[in-house]
């Protein structure tokens, strides 16, 4: 097994980053911040204080997330507004009044 970051084990387990760095430390481990890697065995021991945490026997995605859709009635934040104000190109600027 490889070591693992603190914070990637806790998204795992499902508990906070905070909640896994105060475990680590009741279980007497020594780790400094949340992106610390871990050893296997101090994981396991982590682990085995969750044993019901990140089980709910659904397959978990193994890729990117998809993007959401735009809701209905917004139009996407890139497209232009209608009525704007922007010259067109060879047109002639409008006098000042």
């Amino acid at each position: 097994m490889a070591k693992v970051r603190v914070h990637e084990l806790a998204k795992e387990l499902g508990i906070t980053s905070k909640e896994a760095l105060n475990t680590l430390k009741d279980l007497g481990e020594f780790v400094s911040s949340a992106s610390s890697t871990i050893e296997p065995p101090v994981a396991k021991k982590l682990r085995g204080a969750y044993p019901d945490a990140g089980k709910s026997g659904a397959a978990k995605p193994s890729g990117a997330k998809p993007a959401a859709a735009p809701a209905a009635g917004r139009p996407a934040a890139s497209a232009p507004k209608p009525g704007g104000s922007a010259p067109k190109p060879n047109a002639p600027a409008p006098a000042p009044s």
